[in-house]
Formats: structure tokens, C-alpha cells, sequence
């Protein structure tokens, strides 16, 4: 990303305008919403609320690749959050939520009837807006996945894992002398690095974080910046943000909702410099959001 383009982003958050020049959405996402080898794929997907009375997602395809960060990004109420929620079936918990459309991972159908829920989100795990450790210790928020589910023989190997989580979310060096005290005694950016710590431990395929920096101070937000680059070595990463400098800072591909559609997908340099649709450009340029 250029120093120009970044200063113009810089802008970009600081301009509202009430309207959009043009709020036609395309007929079929801009852009290349498909990759080759997808860790995850979603088809046709449809979210309805109220029995079906309110439409929040509408037709929405788009492919999450192998080791990458994607960014979904748009006006509040677009739609990007409860698409991210439909990736590991947190829309299940909504009264009067239904979904509908393929959504594939390991060429099995996650809306199957016989989808083993708590399978699933270890799967894909989830790290919120706003940090929520368990009411526990340090060790045994990161343990807790690993113990339920089984992935672990004897306390040696459980202490190993729980390092290992621990280290690769940044964390190790400033809680390795205060495991056993309450998790709620760290700082925010702390807790923030805990829960993703514990999303690791179970070995994930995919990590959705709904704004993870959205209640977090700069450098706080910076730390859980880095984090983000280096676990994507190994995880696909799908971030929703209000902020187009982090999507800018962070991301490989970026995906930008308007009230429920999918517009664009593109790589993160693409939609930033070069955006295929007008509503993108308006979006990235401050017209509207």
C-alpha cells in the first residue's frame, strides 16, 4: 500500500456524506470472489429475520482462501457481521434468524442437519468485538477447549499446549508468571490476545474476528495488528472492520457489503486503488458510510 494511498484512507475515515451518489447494487459481485483451493466456501447465501419479514443478507457467494486474511468491510447494517456469523452457525442462536444457501467446509455442508455444533466451532472459531475471557485463570481459559474436546493425554502435554497457544498470540512472556490468577485482571488488549489464544488451542481451519480492535487503544490495536500476519501462516483469517486502514494494513482480499449484497471482492490493493463499482469507490472515498 502506498504512502498516498494510505494518507487518502486517512481521509476517507474523517468524510461522511448522508447518501451515496448511487445505491444500485450490481446484479452479481464485482471483482473475483472466487479463489483456487478454498479453505471454506458459501453459495447463494440468504439470511432472513422475522420469519422471514426482513432481509439482512441477499445472494451472497464468496470463496475464504487457504492462509489469507480476508476483510469484509461496509456501512454499519450492511450485512458483514451477519455473514461473518453465518461461517460457524452463531446465527442459530438468533430467534426468528433463518439461513439458507451451501456454506462448505472440508466438502461437508455445515447446515446439515447432522452438523455436530460444538464440532464446528472449533472448526471455526470466533473471536468477538469485545474480549470475553471465561471467569477463569489465565491456564484455564486456554485449556478449556483442549480439555473438552479431547486433544490432549496427561497435564505435561496440556502445559505444552497451553504454552505453545499462548506464545503464538504474543502472550507468553507477560502471563507466564501469573497463570493461575483470574483472566479478568489483565488488560483489554491482553484479554483480547487470551481469547485468541484460546480460539488456537483447538487447532482451528478457519478464524472469524468480528472488529477485534474496535475496543482497544492504538497500541493494543497494533500488537493484535502483527498477531493477525503472523497467524495467518498458518489460519485463514476473516475479519470484519469499520476501519479501511486496518483492512488496508491487515488483509490479502477485501469483500465490501451495501445493505445485504455482496459488491466487490477483490484483493485488498485492488479495491482500494482501483475499485471496479461505483458504490466501492463512493464507499472507500468518504461519499457515504
Amino acid at each position: 500500500m502506498t504512502t498516498t494511498t494510505m494518507n487518502n484512507l486517512a481521509m476517507t475515515e474523517e468524510v461522511a456524506e448522508t447518501t451515496p451518489q448511487n445505491t444500485a447494487a450490481p446484479t452479481e459481485t464485482c471483482g473475483v470472489p472466487f479463489v483456487e483451493n478454498p479453505r471454506m466456501t458459501a453459495r447463494n447465501v440468504f439470511v432472513n429475520y422475522e420469519n422471514g419479514s426482513k432481509s439482512a443478507i441477499t445472494d451472497v457467494s464468496l470463496d475464504i482462501g487457504e492462509k489469507e486474511v480476508l476483510a469484509m468491510i461496509g456501512p454499519s447494517g450492511c450485512g458483514k457481521s451477519t455473514f461473518l456469523r453465518c461461517l460457524n452457525r452463531m446465527n442459530d442462536t438468533i430467534p426468528g434468524c433463518q439461513v439458507s444457501g451451501d456454506i462448505i467446509l472440508d466438502g461437508e455442508d455445515i447446515y446439515h442437519r447432522d452438523t455436530e455444533i460444538v464440532e464446528l466451532r472449533s472448526q471455526v472459531g470466533m473471536v468477538f468485538q469485545r474480549p470475553n475471557p471465561f471467569p477463569k485463570s489465565v491456564y484455564d481459559n486456554v485449556a478449556y477447549g483442549p480439555r473438552i474436546h479431547g486433544l490432549v493425554d496427561g497435564k505435561d502435554e496440556l502445559d505444552a499446549l497451553v504454552e505453545q497457544s499462548l506464545t503464538r498470540a504474543g502472550l507468553w512472556n507477560e502471563v507466564k508468571d501469573r497463570l493461575d490468577q483470574p483472566a479478568t485482571g489483565l488488560s483489554g488488549g491482553q484479554q483480547q490476545r487470551l481469547c485468541i489464544a484460546r480460539t488456537i488451542a483447538v487447532a482451528p481451519e478457519v478464524i472469524l474476528m468480528d472488529e477485534p480492535c474496535s475496543a482497544l487503544d492504538p497500541i493494543a490495536t497494533g500488537i493484535i495488528e502483527e498477531l493477525i500476519a503472523d497467524l495467518k501462516k498458518n489460519f485463514s483469517i476473516v475479519i470484519v472492520t469499520h476501519s479501511m486502514q486496518q483492512a488496508a494494513r491487515v488483509s490479502d482480499r477485501t469483500a465490501y457489503f451495501h445493505l445485504g449484497n455482496l459488491v466487490e471482492v477483490n484483493s485488498t490493493q485492488k479495491v482500494f486503488n482501483d475499485p471496479e463499482h461505483k458504490l466501492t469507490s463512493d464507499y472507500i472515498n468518504g461519499r457515504f458510510g
